[in-house]
């Protein structure tokens, strides 16, 4: 076959010839000049414009380009287009690969976080740029990222602008008074709640009260405003940080560590908002755990009004966290009447000015023991935007399944009762405890496995875990990569994010692969001489000292023998 000639009128040449002289000045093109690519089928999606260098530009062009992604940016019946924005482009980290993802394991990838407002639905879009295409996308309904810069700028705008703020002030605000303008928050009776709004909460310190101004950022209004008392308070003790972000960064976010310690073989990284995440745990070279993180913590103040914070942790930079790490994690021996009997892996997390009012610090700690037992640990250390709060961090722990899986059974006060299909429980006065306080047990087909031991009072800084848990069937989708905040701040109930991933009908938990989500339950007390996940600064010997009252919460998983 003869080659096919081709024919350029003029004016296409001359056309080709401007073209090329315009992009050769595109090198000299700065971040702020890479606009979003615009079509007929992307118009109703709002792109990020700022912030974003080349390689973000060019991901989020990508994603907006992709068949894959703009399916879940219209009406599935219509076709009709839903409202959607683009609110964060991130570089993949270790942590978030998975195996629909593994390519970026060796190739440079983003994830590209869209949010749908009128289904409130989360999406993750993975972008391999070597490939220039979307390699998977997942959805996380009724979940929200977390915000962009200019809706964190209009939050404050319209917090500050609001009579019912001036009103209850007594004055009009600066653009800069407002502090936790960008973490989301609930108001229950209110399309917070009753709609599933994008709302968040700029927070007014005065004296020893905060204002919260929660804001609507779906109709873009404002919804309510409610106080907090705050207790005394003093100047912060922490004056600067211990390592620069940049390093933290490096070190812990881009790259796996590796830990060898009495027995113990592991992986670990800090993830962009699901804390220190433990992966490929091996006790005397047997598989325990997959992986283990701390989702969330979901920080309510009110039992009636239904109002506070939904908190993440990781990062510091790069990265959808709230509270952010600011140093490494820190191996120390786990010490009992005298005897080292294991080892603890700790990180911290907090705000500069912690321990002032409306700062918070967690710390997730890891215990591994020279008998093979472990424990996964969230702990709070106040102090926080009220002295009647309630915390529930989201704890997701996946066990290695031995061949054949695991069985999940619970002790009903006489003998271990199998569960058939997925589901939750509260653990409450009523819960039935073996004589050794276990509640649940994890059984393999060869005999191995681990009872489940909640807080009951028994560990340091418990006073009783009153713990939600929930089992769910296996899946990379559902908390392999880095998760957004998965449920809302204040709900007294069981509704904090991991009942989404219990199927309808329930799904069968016979093949054995299972993931267990744990969420305790505790309750801040000022009172003095009983403080608990609280902090303050007081005057010793004429300088100001913090004091630290932690909770924690966590199971203990104990072999079976």
């Amino acid at each position: 076959m003869r080659p096919m000639k081709h024919h350029f009128p003029r004016r296409w040449f001359l056309l080709f010839i401007l073209a090329l002289l315009l992009l050769a000045g595109c090198g000299s093109r700065t971040p702020e000049d890479v606009h979003p690519t615009v079509t007929a089928d992307n118009a109703h999606v709002q792109p990020l414009t700022e912030d974003l260098d080349s390689d973000q530009a060019t991901a989020q062009n990508i994603a907006l380009a992709s068949d894959q992604v703009l399916l879940f940016t219209r009406d599935i019946s219509s076709g009709a287009p839903l409202r959607s924005a683009v609110f964060g482009v991130y570089p993949v980290l270790p942590g978030d690969v998975t195996e629909n993802t593994a390519a970026c394991a060796n190739d440079t990838c983003y994830r590209v976080d869209l949010y749908n407002f009128a289904t409130n639905t989360t999406y993750h879009a993975w972008v391999d740029m070597k490939q220039g295409k979307v390699l998977h996308v997942n959805s996380q309904e009724g979940t929200q990222p977390d915000l962009p810069p200019y809706l964190v700028k209009r939050a404050i705008e319209i917090a500050s602008t609001a009579p019912e703020v001036i009103d209850a002030l007594g004055f009009n605000p600066a653009p800069d008074d407002p502090t936790m303008p960008n973490v989301k928050t609930a108001l229950n009776q209110t399309t917070c709640e009753r709609s599933r709004h994008l709302c968040v909460a700029p927070t007014f310190l005065i004296d020893n009260s905060a204002l919260w101004a929660i804001v609507d950022l779906t109709d873009e209004k404002l919804v309510g405003v409610r106080w907090t008392y705050l207790g005394e308070s003093a100047p912060a003790g922490i004056t600067q940080l211990a390592v620069e972000s940049e390093d933290v960064f490096e070190k812990y976010c881009q790259q796996t560590t590796s830990l060898e310690r009495n027995g113990w073989s592991m992986d670990y990284d800090l993830t962009s908002s699901d804390g220190l995440r433990l992966s490929d745990v091996s006790f005397d070279g047997k598989p325990v755990l997959q992986s283990a993180k701390n989702v969330d913590w979901h920080v309510s103040y009110s039992g009636t009004d239904g109002f506070g914070y939904s908190d993440a942790i990781g990062c510091p930079i790069f990265s959808q966290a709230a509270v952010g790490a600011y140093s490494g994690p820190v191996v120390d021996d786990l010490v009992q009447d005298g005897e080292v009997v294991g080892f603890t892996l700790t990180q911290d997390f907090y705000h500069p000015d912690w321990p002032q009012p409306c700062n918070y610090r967690y710390q997730q700690r890891y215990e591994f023991y020279n008998d093979g037992r472990f424990r996964v640990v969230a702990i709070n250390l106040g102090r926080g935007c009220g002295d009647n709060g309630t915390y529930r961090p989201v704890l997701r722990i996946h066990l290695t399944p031995p061949e054949g899986g695991f069985t999940f059974a619970e002790w009903d006060g006489v003998a271990w009762q199998d569960w058939t299909v997925e589901g939750w429980q509260l653990q409450d006065e009523s819960t039935k405890f073996t004589p050794e306080g276990y509640q649940y047990r994890l059984l393999g087909a060869d005999g191995s496995g681990f009872y489940l031991e909640p807080g009951q009072g028994q560990f340091p800084d418990n006073r009783g875990d009153n713990a939600l848990v929930y089992v769910t069937t296996y899946n990379p989708d559902e908390g392999d990569a880095d998760m957004v905040t998965i449920g809302p701040c204040c709900n007294e109930d069981y509704q904090q994010g991991p009942e989404k991933f219990i199927n309808d009908p329930p799904e069968s938990l016979a093949e054995g692969d299972i993931v267990i989500w744990y969420v305790g339950q505790m309750h801040n007390d000022a009172t003095p001489g009983s403080e608990f996940c609280w902090a303050d600064s007081v005057v010793e010997n004429g300088e100001y000292v913090n004091r630290v009252f932690p909770c924690a919460a966590g199971p203990m998983f104990v072999p079976l023998p």
